[in-house]
C-alpha cells in the first residue's frame, strides 16, 4: 500500500510537495499573525472591495470595516503574490508554463471571484481560518468549494474538455 501511495504521490505532483508545504506554513504563519494582532480573522475574499475604497466615494465600499482593515488586508495579498515569485524565481527557478488557454484561466478567476462572495469567503478564510476554528458554516463551505470542484472537473473531463 505504502509503493502504490508514494507512486499516486508521484504521479500527482511530479515536482514533489515541498513548495506546497512551505506555502502552507507561511500562509497559516500570516493568518496566525494577523489574527494575534488584529483578533480579525483574515482572508482576501474581501480584498477587493477594500482596495476599491481607496478610490470609490460609494458607502458599499466605503464601511468602517472596509477602512479599518483594508492597509493590511492589501499587505496580506500582496505578500501571497510576492511569495510565490520569490519561490518561484529564487528558491525553484525555471518557467511555468500550462496549456490552459488565457480565456480559461481569466474565465475560472471570475468564477472564483463571484463563488468567494455567493460563500462570503476565501478558501483561506473559511478553509484556514474557519475549520481551524471549528466553524460549522466554513465546514460547509469548505464541502461546496470541494464538492463543486471535483463535479466541475468531472463534467469537463467527461465533455472532453482539454486544455
Amino acid at each position: 500500500m505504502t509503493g502504490l501511495a508514494l507512486q499516486v504521490a508521484a504521479e500527482l505532483f511530479p515536482r514533489g510537495v515541498t513548495q506546497y508545504v512551505v506555502g502552507g506554513v507561511m500562509v497559516a504563519a500570516g493568518i496566525a499573525v494577523i489574527y494575534l494582532g488584529t483578533a480579525i480573522i483574515p482572508g482576501n475574499s474581501t480584498f477587493l472591495e477594500t482596495t476599491l475604497s481607496y478610490v470609490s466615494n460609494l458607502s458599499r465600499l466605503n464601511q468602517p470595516k472596509y477602512l479599518a482593515s483594508r492597509d493590511w488586508r492589501v499587505v496580506f495579498a500582496l505578500s501571497i503574490v510576492a511569495g510565490a515569485a520569490v519561490w518561484g524565481l529564487l528558491l525553484d527557478p525555471g518557467t511555468f508554463t500550462t496549456e490552459v488557454q488565457p480565456w480559461r484561466l481569466f474565465g475560472g478567476g471570475v468564477l472564483v471571484g463571484i463563488g468567494t462572495r455567493i460563500g462570503k469567503g476565501c478558501t483561506a478564510g473559511h478553509g484556514v481560518c474557519g475549520l481551524g476554528s471549528a466553524s460549522r458554516t466554513s465546514l460547509v463551505n469548505v464541502v461546496l468549494f470541494v464538492g463543486v470542484a471535483i463535479l466541475t472537473a468531472a463534467v469537463v473531463a467527461a465533455l472532453g474538455v482539454t486544455p
